[in-house]
C-alpha cells in the first residue's frame, strides 16, 4: 500500500515538474517574441518619421504599390493563424492525422506568401537603393519574411517530430511555441500591410 501510495506521489511531483518546466520555457520564448517586437516597432516608427518628413517619398517614376496581389497574400497567411490553431486542437485530441494535415495546410499558406511577395518583388520597378522609400520597404518587407521562413522550418520541424512515436507524450512545448510564433508574425503582417500598402 505504502509502495503504491509513493508510486502515486513520485508520478504526480514528475508531472508537476514536468508542467513547471514548460511554463518556463513558454515564458522565456514569450519575453523572446516581446524582444522581436521591440524591433519592429523600432522599425515602424521610423518609417513613419521618414514618411511623414521625407519629400519626394516615392522614387522617381514610381507612383504607388500595387495592393491587389498583397492583399490575397496577406488573406493567405492570416487565415494560416487560424489552420495552425486547428492543428494545436487537434494534437490536443491526440488526433496526429488531423494535426498532420492543418500544419502541412499552413505550410503550404506560408510558402504561397513568401512565393507571393518573392514575385512581387521580382516585378517591382524599384531596388533597396531607390531613395529612403526602397530601403525601408525592402528592410521591413524582407525582415518580416525572414520570420516567415522562420516559422515555416518550424513547422516542418515539429511536423517530422510527430513521426516520433510518444514525441507529443510529454508535452507539446515546441508546437505551442511554433504557433504562438505564427501568430505573431501575422500580426506584424497585418500592421505592416496597412502600413505599406494601404498608407500610401
Amino acid at each position: 500500500m505504502d509502495s503504491y501510495i509513493n508510486s502515486n506521489e513520485l508520478h504526480q511531483t514528475s508531472a508537476e515538474h514536468s508542467h513547471d518546466e514548460e511554463g518556463n520555457k513558454m515564458f522565456g520564448f514569450i519575453v523572446f517574441l516581446l524582444s522581436e517586437s521591440v524591433i519592429f516597432l523600432s522599425f515602424f516608427a521610423g518609417y513613419i518619421i521618414y514618411k511623414t518628413t521625407t519629400p519626394n517619398w516615392l522614387p522617381a517614376g514610381v507612383s504607388g504599390l500595387e495592393v491587389k496581389d498583397p492583399a490575397i497574400n496577406t488573406v493567405i497567411l492570416v487565415s494560416s493563424s487560424f489552420v495552425i490553431y486547428l492543428a494545436e486542437k487537434a494534437l490536443q485530441r491526440h488526433d496526429l492525422k488531423g494535426f498532420r494535415l492543418y500544419l502541412f495546410a499552413t505550410i503550404a499558406m506560408g510558402t504561397y506568401f513568401l512565393v507571393g511577395q518573392a514575385i512581387e518583388w521580382s516585378h517591382l520597378e524599384f531596388g533597396f537603393t531607390s531613395g529612403t522609400f526602397g530601403g525601408t520597404f525592402y528592410l521591413l518587407t524582407g525582415f518580416h519574411g525572414l520570420h516567415v521562413f522562420t516559422g515555416i522550418l518550424l513547422q516542418l520541424i515539429i511536423l517530422v517530430r510527430s513521426f516520433i512515436p510518444g514525441n507529443y507524450e510529454t508535452g507539446h512545448f515546441g508546437v505551442n511555441a511554433t504557433s504562438l510564433f505564427w501568430h505573431f508574425v501575422d500580426v506584424i503582417w497585418i500592421i505592416l500591410f496597412i502600413l505599406i500598402y494601404v498608407w500610401q
